[in-house]
């Protein structure tokens, strides 16, 4: 029979467009499958590790065509829905395949080839015809037979050692090769099993007998292994053995060897495992809930997705538990996507109270290898139908896991900017993509949020979402009062104390008095946003970004948030030389430090980019705050999302205005969202809740429909406006950003790029011009906004772009300069 010449087209993680076609070598052809991952030779020397998008008999239309290595996976690693669903992302979001996998797969999956050295077989060694440098790695080669290019550096003590390492290449002292460093590692557990032989009672007494003569430790240790549940059926993790029967290893090889026990090692989880405590039955709907649940289920039947406008604290989780259990009933798989995981222990324990094992949590703060076990156990469903891991609970990344039947998806918090990608590409809304994962797998998508963004408002609206409305708090709660406190009669008066206005310091006592809590919002982080010069107004800066350095009391440095550059605070003004250097601003460490001097009895914590970095850290803080051993959470956008908390009755926004300012068409969007989000933290339970507004704007539009909790006001007011400048949700958006560290090669290279597309979008392309920070780690940055109407052809205008792009790139001067696109921009 004639054996099939077979060839597989490879997605390699890297930002090129295609993929590349690799030959299958005979013995392999039983073996290749769509979504295994495969070892290539990428080039002259370089050895990746790539994903099979497609095994065809297809011949390349090229001459030479290199064969696959080796394949890393006995079954695939990625499913088809995937694979659809990453097609998607590149046509929508103008990116590559091998942008996505990247983003997709987590990087322990990833494998890496590093290069290394090696003596050649020709080589013989001749001290006199070797440098000193040529020596010294030569030595260590016998000692050691490989090395890494990072372990020769070390050794001949300086990193270029590429041309030292070509010359004894040339010479044919060593050879180079690479190798892939397989990152994932199972974890394994010793177990200690009770041999056959001891499974009857009368020969387990024997045993006893003897051993009470003879051997007391032993028998300590076979007493221990019952004791912790071992028996004929149910073995012991070894450790757990040795540690209560207070022996050594000793003890247990002297019961293996007298064929006693068993030692065998188990592949066992890295996640730890949790019962369920409650049923879902128990959650009891109030009317307004069961209502809402009724609509939403009218929804799912049209089959629209649902947005659910519920204002904070109406109780939108039970719902969700509602909905999640409906799914799980009918066998199908659940993704339930928060905007940032960090911040939403209290929401992933709460469904583990109620789903137990069901439950599997993916994000960023988990390590690599966790990760790929909820990535295994979740590919694995649509063979075993497990029900370990059915409900996914995740950030964004979470959507581009190999779901293969999925029944419902939540967006908790959808109007959140945190769903967006900003970089490295691909630029995706997580929120928006679920519509298009709902759709391949004919599942259920429902939004929510007490302040949705106006994209998905205006969809509801326009009938193309199915609109359900929850008005009213939970339990008959009363929203909280909102007072402005307007800072100009504040420091006229003389009131003002650090930052604080007095009606916010006056509430703040009386909170802690009533034994209550509080948290304060400050959507700056360090202890203050610049430092100037008084006589001459110099203000440090970053010298990567064109920004202003942000000082950090706590370890006394100046640092800047875009690309972590720290310097010593200056003890002069290197201008005028002058002492005079003044604090402008504040963030939340200055806060949490005037905090302490205005209510000393105050116990105050701060959460923060700064004190979360840690895995453990964020959930600390706030298990102290759940247990009141603080009485005063300070805060930035942290502290808006998913806490909830009985005790907190006052909340302090402490610069309102900070957010009314920023220069962005969505900034009264967003300082809505952010004030009406950390007003809900309030008064959750029992007694009305109180916040107060620091502001020099008191009238302001934005802040009167947050006093009266009017987000259908808002809403109207703000649509006009965006419909008369072209902005969504009437129009679309498309960013384009150039990068350069030339200064003057990128204004060229910018208006020349400008200019190809002007004639198409005329009025509605805007640009090239500077953001707001123009140069981030020493690239300086134009960029073209590109609108288009929401009913237009968006594909066809991408591949336009595309075109543009590529011809533009062929063009020697401008082909190092670098182009982003984020369609959508947020």
């Amino acid at each position: 029979m004639d054996r099939k010449t077979l060839f597989v087209n490879v997605i390699l993680p890297l930002p090129v467009p295609g993929t590349f076609s690799y030959r299958v070598p005979m013995d392999l052809n039983d073996s290749v499958h769509v979504g295994q991952r495969v070892v290539v030779q990428f080039g002259r020397t370089k050895i990746m590790s790539g994903l099979i998008s497609e095994v065809t008999e297809k011949v390349p239309d090229f001459e030479q065509v290199k064969y696959i290595l080796g394949i890393l996976d006995e079954k695939p690693v990625v499913n088809s829905m995937q694979l659809k669903l990453w097609q998607w992302i590149c046509d929508y979001y103008l990116c590559y395949e091998g942008e996505v996998m990247q983003a997709a797969l987590p990087s322990a999956m990833k494998l890496s080839s590093e290069s290394k050295i090696k003596l050649s077989d020709e080589f013989e060694l001749d001290t006199m015809a070797l440098s000193d440098y040529e020596y010294l790695i030569v030595e260590a080669l016998q000692v050691q037979p490989k090395l890494t290019i990072s372990e020769v550096s070390k050794i001949i003590g300086y990193k270029k050692v590429m041309p030292l390492i070509k010359t004894m290449i040339e010479k044919k002292i060593v050879v180079m090769e690479e190798e892939l460093d397989p990152k994932f590692r199972a974890k394994y557990e010793r177990y200690v099993a009770l041999e056959e032989e001891y499974h009857s009672d009368e020969k387990m007494h024997e045993l006893m007998d003897e051993l009470t003569k003879r051997a007391y430790k032993q028998l300590e240790m076979v007493m221990s292994f019952f004791v912790l549940g071992g028996d004929a059926e149910n073995d012991v993790i070894a450790s757990a053995l040795l540690a209560k029967s207070n022996a050594n290893s000793t003890v247990l090889k002297a019961l293996v060897n007298k064929g006693v026990f068993k030692v065998y090692e188990k592949r066992v989880s890295r996640l730890k495992s949790f019962d369920a405590l409650t049923d879902v039955s128990s959650i009891q709907l109030t009317d307004k809930q069961q209502v809402a649940f009724d609509e939403i289920h009218q929804g799912f039947a049209d089959g629209k997705p649902v947005l659910l406008h519920g204002v904070t604290s109406s109780g939108k989780t039970e719902i969700y538990i509602k909905l999640i259990q409906e799914a799980l009933d009918k066998g199908r798989q659940v993704l339930y996507l928060l905007p940032e995981i960090a911040l939403t222990e209290q929401i992933i324990n709460r469904l583990k109270k109620y789903f137990g094992d069901k439950v599997g949590v993916y994000h960023s703060r988990y390590s690599d290898m966790e990760r790929v076990e909820i990535w295994e156990q979740v590919l694995e469903f649509e063979c075993t139908q497990s029900s370990k891991y059915q409900v996914i609970i995740g950030s964004r990344s979470a959507i581009l896991l190999p779901f293969s039947n999925l029944g419902l998806i939540i967006v908790d918090e959808e109007h959140d900017s945190s769903f967006k990608q900003i970089d490295p590409a691909p630029r995706y809304n997580a929120r928006d993509l679920s519509m298009i994962l709902g759709r391949f797998h004919g599942a259920d998508v429902i939004l929510g949020s007490a302040t949705p963004s106006f994209e998905s408002y205006y969809n509801a609206r326009q009938h193309r979402y199915h609109l359900v409305s929850l008005t009213q708090r939970f339990g008959g709660v009363e929203m909280p009062e909102i007072i402005v406190d307007d800072m100009r009669v504040e420091r006229k008066r003389k009131l003002m104390q650090a930052n604080f206005g007095s009606v916010l310091v006056d509430a703040m006592k009386q909170t802690l008095a009533d034994k209550n809590q509080v948290i304060l919002f400050q959507n700056r982080r360090g202890f203050s946003l610049r430092l100037e010069c008084g006589v001459c107004h110099w203000v440090p800066q970053c010298i990567n970004c064109d920004v202003s350095m942000t000082y950090h009391k706590a370890q006394n440095i100046m640092k800047c948030h875009y690309c972590g550059y720290t310097m010593a605070v200056p003890s002069e003004c290197p201008s005028c030389h002058s002492t005079d250097l003044k604090m402008h601003g504040f963030g939340t460490e200055r806060v949490e430090e005037d905090l302490t001097a205005v209510i000393p009895e105050a116990r105050c914590a701060r959460l923060d980019l700064d004190t979360t970095r840690s895995k453990n850290s964020y959930q600390n803080i706030l298990d102290n705050f759940k247990n009141r051993e603080t009485d005063v959470l300070v805060g930035t956008q942290m502290v808006t999302k998913g806490l909830d908390f009985d005790c907190v009755k006052t909340v302090g926004i402490l610069d309102a205005d900070n957010m009314l300012s920023f220069p962005d068409f969505r900034a009264h969007e967003r300082s809505f969202q952010l004030m009406e989000q950390v007003s809900g933290r309030a008064g959750r339970k029992g007694e009305k809740g109180k916040v107060i507004i620091q502001t020099y704007q008191p009238t302001h539009p934005v802040i009167q429909n947050v006093v009266s909790h009017d987000y259908v006001r808002f809403y109207e007011e703000q649509m006009p406006i965006r419909r008369q400048y072209c902005y969504p949700p009437y129009y679309r958006l498309i960013m384009i950003k150039l990068r350069y560290s030339d200064y003057n090669r990128l204004n060229t290279a910018a208006e020349s790029f400008a200019k190809r597309l002007r004639p198409v979008f005329k009025n509605n392309l805007l640009g090239p011009e500077y953001p707001v920070v123009s140069r981030v780690k020493n690239q300086y940055i134009k960029q073209i906004l590109i609108k288009f109407d929401r009913n237009d052809n968006s594909m066809k205008i991408k591949e336009l772009i595309k075109k543009e792009i590529e011809s533009f790139k062929r063009n020697n001067e401008y082909k190092t300069v670098n182009i982003s696109i984020d369609v959508d921009p947020i």
